[in-house]
This record gives structure tokens, sequence and C-alpha cells, in this order.
């Protein structure tokens, strides 16, 4: 009991405060409290430039901008729909096409690309012709995050409206868009005209201005992303021989996965032929059976202590069958990582969402290495090691100190143990017992090395 109230005790008042709010966001919660405390900035920015006027309306360039942090697009990528303001037809697109082309029945000679009042848009594919392709389109629909990469985290698409405005003052914005990234999980707010947008010359001596620009501001919430968690967290160190296990249901509970066919149960004969059998719902995950049934599991090693430093490794276990994660990334908070020395086969971006605060770390995969994480299987893992640097003034292992604050996997929030249930440093007394009999053996294998000789 003595253990238990000093591990609640040591939960530092910012960690507290997190908590608190987390469960009064979940109380409070609307389609407009979007907020992710690590980026608090972070949203999705749809930008509409008209660049021409035709005989019956525009032609725009619309560019998906990726300004979050952490969270990606991953296939099979993006959907942007929105909602006509008048009767307007969409004649042509580049680099972009609609999934539907609606009813155009009425039209003679030139059909329209597409006639609904709710149109929904996706990126092309990879090895599109060029004559179909604008920049920064025709990636599937992926985009990375803004830390990750940076050159990648756009997307653009050339759209010719008709029956439209043909000057500033006709022209109507269009209203209610969604995106879906690529399921549910984005609120966008309402679209806004702002200042022109400028446009510079491939040799930069000329600068061009769109005729109108509109804005969409688009934020994602875990919570409208899916009902149940998706990634968990598991603990272990050097100086305890518990390994603390994901929490039990974190992401479901197995009997009922089993019962609804999305989970595979290893020890059972006719696995292999789950794992064989057609995929209705590819979008669906068809996770290993486990006691937490998450599609994956984060595992911190608190692994050596030198005398200046110490060392953890990081392993990330994908247990979906139908899903290879391209471009994954870790965030991961501790209060040492102000003084992180080295990471081994993961890339490092320190991020300061509390300003002068080091504390939280960005990881991802080294390009063409371990950037791919593969589905459930012999190579469904990652891992790697980070050295730190100890802190005369904070460092300790007692208390759960080592291990960390919060893990997001790919933007989610991963599910950690309670605070009670980590492994702690044995005790003094303990150690001291530990320490005796280790010299107890010594003096008694020298005492019948003498009696041999």
């Amino acid at each position: 009991m003595g253990f238990f109230r000093k591990a609640i005790a040591s939960i530092k008042f910012r960690g507290f405060i997190n908590i608190l709010a987390l469960f009064l966001f979940c109380l409070n919660f609307s389609v407009s409290d979007a907020y992710d405390a690590l980026d608090p900035n972070g949203n999705i920015t749809v930008k509409w430039d008209v660049i021409s006027w035709t005989s019956d309306g525009y032609t725009a360039v619309v560019t998906i901008f990726n300004f979050q942090k952490y969270r990606h697009i991953q296939a099979p990528g993006w959907k942007l729909g929105w909602t006509w303001a008048k009767k307007e037809v969409v004649w042509r697109m580049v680099g972009g096409q609609t999934t539907e082309q609606g009813d155009c029945s009425k039209f003679k000679g030139d059909i329209p690309h597409c006639c609904k009042k709710d149109p929904t848009v996706v990126d092309l594919l990879p090895g599109t012709p060029y004559n179909q392709q604008i920049a920064n389109c025709c990636r599937g629909g992926i985009i990375s995050s803004w830390v990750q990469d940076r050159e990648n985290a756009v997307s653009a698409f050339q759209i010719t409206v008709g029956q439209a405005g043909t000057s500033n003052k006709t022209v109507q914005v269009p209203e209610n868009f969604t995106l879906k990234a690529p399921g549910p999980g984005y609120t966008c707010g309402p679209t806004k005209i702002v200042k022109q947008s400028t446009f510079i010359t491939s040799d930069k001596r000329r600068a061009t201005q769109a005729l109108m620009t509109w804005n969409i501001s688009c934020t994602y919430s875990q919570f409208l992303a899916q009902k149940a968690p998706t990634c968990c967290v598991s603990l272990s160190s050097f100086y305890n021989d518990t390994i603390v296990n994901c929490p039990a249901c974190t992401c479901g509970c197995r009997n009922s996965l089993i019962q609804s066919g999305t989970c595979v149960d290893l020890d059972s004969p006719h696995w292999a032929s789950a794992l064989s059998s057609p995929r209705k719902n590819s979008d669906t995950p068809l996770v290993r059976c486990t006691s937490h049934m998450c599609p994956i599991r984060v595992h911190w090693h608190v692994k050596l202590n030198y005398k200046e430093y110490w060392r953890v490794k990081i392993t990330i276990t994908n247990f979906n069958y139908r899903m290879n994660y391209t471009q994954w990334n870790l965030v991961a908070q501790h209060p040492n990582f102000d003084n992180l020395t080295q990471t081994f086969s993961f890339n490092y971006k320190a991020l300061t969402p509390y300003g002068s605060i080091n504390d939280t770390a960005m990881l991802w995969g080294v390009k063409y290495y371990n950037d791919l994480l593969m589905e459930a299987g012999p190579s469904g893992s990652v891992q790697s090691e980070l050295l730190f640097q100890k802190e005369k003034t904070t460092f300790t292992f007692k208390e759960g100190w080592a291990f960390p604050r919060r893990i997001y996997f790919n933007g989610d929030n991963c599910v950690m143990p309670p605070p009670d249930a980590y492994p702690y440093l044995p005790s003094a007394s303990s150690q001291t017992v530990i320490s005796m009999r280790n010299i107890l053996t010594i003096l008694t294998s020298l005492v019948l090395l003498l009696a041999y000789d």
C-alpha cells in the first residue's frame, strides 16, 4: 500500500492538470472542441484560389496544407467534400477527380465532369499522365506531417467551375466542407474570404495575385475518429522483473472481437484460413487476439544505467494484419528529453508545445530502412534505443519517473498503464539483502576453491 501512495503522489502537477483537463474535455465535448495539447495550433487548411474567370464561372487551384506537426494522412488518402451555394457544376478537373458525376442529363454537347450539389473530390494516383497533373498532386491522397516531411505536407488540384459568378461580387463561396483522412475525425469550420494569395514565378522576378481567395480550417479530434483507442503502452525495466502489459480490453475485449471476426487467435487451428479470407472491409482492423486488442503496442523498456547516462529501448509492434503503416511517427513526453544525447535508427525532432519546456520528442523511421511498419507478423515491429544524460537535480528511478508521461502513435493518444502498476525500484533494504547474498556467494566459492587446493 505504501508504494501505491508514493506512485500516486509522484504524479506531477502538470500531469494532474492534463488528466483533469482530459476528463472535463470528455464530459463537455462538442464538435468544435478539437484541441491537442501537444500541437495546439495544428490544423489542415484548405485554400481556394481563383486564378482566372471563364464565360460562366472561374478556374481555381485548391491546395490542402497539413500544418499538423505529427499527424499525417495515410492511404487510401484524403476526401474533400462541400456543398455549392448555387447551381454550380464542375466542368473540368486536373490533378483530382470527383467520386461521382451526378445527373448531367440536362446538358447538351459538352458534359460536365460533375453535376452534384455536394461533390466529393479525391487525389489522383501516382503514374497519372503528365497532362492531367499539377504541382503537388497525384500521390493517392497521402499527405505527410509538417515536421516529418514539409515538402510533401501539401496536396493540390485544379477545378473549373461553371454556372457560378464571374466576378468577386457575384461568386458565392462553397459551404459545409468535410474532410475525411481517410475516415472521420476532422471538423471543418466556415468558409472565410481572405486576402488574395500571391504567387512568385520560378525565376523569382515576378509576382502574380489570385483574383479571389478563401480558406477553410479543419481540426482533428480522436473522439470523433474512432470509438475506441488505437494504441496502448507497456512498460518494463532492468531493475524489476515485472512486465506491465497494456491494460486489459484497452481497444476492445477479446471475446466480443472473436465473435465479430475481427480478431485472429493464433492458438486456433483455423487462424491461417482467417488471414487468407477475402477482406470484406479492409478499413476494419483484423488484429491478433491479445488481452488489450489494440492494433499498435508501444513498449518502453528502461534498459541500462550508467554513471552519467541511462538508456531506453522503444519497440513498436503492429498487431493489425490489414495495415502497413507508412511514414509512421511516435511522440513521447518525458522530462529528460531536454538531455537526449543520441537516438539509434530513429529520426528525432524536439517539440516544444509549452514554450521553453523541452520535454516532448517526435520520433520516426529512417527512410528506406524502417519508415515502413509492416503488418502483423515476423516483420511487424520496429525498434530503437535512446540515450539520455542524467540531470542530477531531477534524475531518479524511483516512483516511475523513468517512464513516459504520454505517448502518441500517428497522432493518436495511446493508453498508458495506471501509475500504481509501474515497475517499481526495489527498496534499499531489499537491495542490501541482494548485495549481501552476492557477497556470501562469492565468499562460499572462495572457501570451496581453497578447500580443494
